[in-house]
């Protein structure tokens, strides 16, 4: 599981990405504390070493000293502790008497042990730093795919948390975005069919598409052909490359939020879970729609449908993937999302705000799978804001 991350201030909201974590050393205040642990064991061999009887010598352990710090240290700080542990082997053996001493193959263990150490440390501390520079290539690529996006944009509350099924990834094939323009906010989330890269460059074509006729496009039925159009030229440029991209599609659900009134929505619905209606007061859902998967409108002549639904302010637009939808259990059984919300409206009706809403079901996708996510996983919330900028 990824990244997963959030507690209700950290939460991600829709474009605000979660910070690389970084691996650090062992710290206290600030400061890093990973001399510790090496520095302790040394001195507990060296005192044990000087209370045993000269038959039962354990200062050739001083060896393991720079390993446990080429684990938790630096480069230098494993040197450091290989030399030191050197000279405390030295001193130590040399303090008792010549029959005692353990002598010359001990001391080749000790500096055979210190110079490994070093070396392993080294490799460690360079794959970190490979680990940390493709981190940061791909949460670059997240947020080129899944752009920030400011509170209250397009005059939304919203909030958002994606939660990819491969732990080391931080993008997927799931993709969602708010864009205002002069006809409204429009707001697309989407699945593009598959995994990796192919997946990811798929949606980042989708979004570019949308974000450009999203914007400009008076009629949303507009914006949907073009988004069909985009995802027909990207597999057929797929294939002209020589990749198997034949059966690639992408389901998705393109909302429109007009400024002539802010008592209903218009929702195109490409073959993907209908989007589910959250209010103080109970949950419910809005019609499946009949359109076909974004890439396959050869298989029929008909655009999809736009539905005209009713969205009063206040009530809150739950969308997610199916990795929400298709979480499984111990037992096999699917989350029950619906009823999972139901009841929590029940204990708190708050429960609706978007960020609450998003963290709740992020919470009980994860519990309900034990945190085995099989697919990618996208919940996204949205919510008219109040007049005046204000929250509802």
């Amino acid at each position: 599981m990824a990244a997963r991350g959030s507690t209700l201030d950290g939460l991600p909201r829709a474009g605000r990405p979660d910070d690389v974590q970084r691996q650090k050393p062992l710290r206290a205040r600030g400061r890093s504390v990973a001399w510790v642990p090496p520095l302790l064991l040394l001195i507990a061999i060296a005192l044990l070493d000087a209370n045993t009887s000269g038959r039962f010598r354990i200062i050739s352990w001083v060896a393991l000293v720079p390993a446990i710090a080429a684990a938790i240290c630096g480069v230098r700080g494993t040197a450091a502790f290989a030399v030191l542990s050197l000279l405390t082997y030295v001193v130590v053996d040399r303090s008792w008497p010549h029959e005692y001493r353990t002598g010359l193959p001990d001391f080749i263990l000790v500096l055979a042990g210190g110079v490994l150490a070093v070396l392993a440390c080294s490799v460690r501390v360079r794959g970190e730093r490979r680990m940390l520079h493709m981190r940061d290539v791909a949460e670059t690529t997240r947020r080129t795919v899944l752009r920030p996006m400011p509170p209250g944009w397009g005059g939304l509350d919203h909030a958002a948390v994606y939660l990819t099924a491969d732990s080391d990834a931080r993008v997927g094939g799931d993709f969602y975005d708010i864009q205002p323009g002069p006809h409204g906010t429009r707001l697309l989330l989407g699945d593009v069919q598959g995994k990796g890269l192919a997946a990811v460059e798929a949606a980042a074509a989708l979004l570019g598409t949308f974000r450009e006729a999203a914007y400009h496009e008076q009629v949303l039925a507009t914006v949907a052909g073009r988004l069909e159009v985009r995802m027909l030229r990207h597999v057929g440029y797929c294939a002209a490359l020589g990749r198997d991209e034949g059966d690639r599609f992408a389901t998705g659900v393109l909302v429109a939020f007009s400024e002539d009134t802010t008592a209903t929505v218009d929702v195109i619905n490409f073959g993907h879970e209908p989007p589910l209606v959250v209010t103080p007061d109970g949950v419910r859902s809005l019609p499946p729609g009949d359109g076909l998967p974004l890439g396959f409108s050869e298989l029929t002549s008909e655009p999809p449908p736009v539905l005209r639904v009713p969205l009063a302010p206040g009530e809150t637009l739950l969308l997610v993937t199916d990795g929400v939808t298709e979480a499984r259990d111990a037992a096999g059984d699917f989350f029950p999302l619906r009823d999972a919300l139901v009841r929590a409206l029940a204990r708190d009706p708050r429960t609706a705000d978007p960020r609450l809403l998003v963290r709740f079901v992020r919470d009980g996708t994860l519990d309900h799978c034990g945190g085995r996510l099989a697919d990618d996983t996208t919940i996204f919330a949205v919510r008219r804001r109040a007049p005046g900028g204000r929250r509802a």
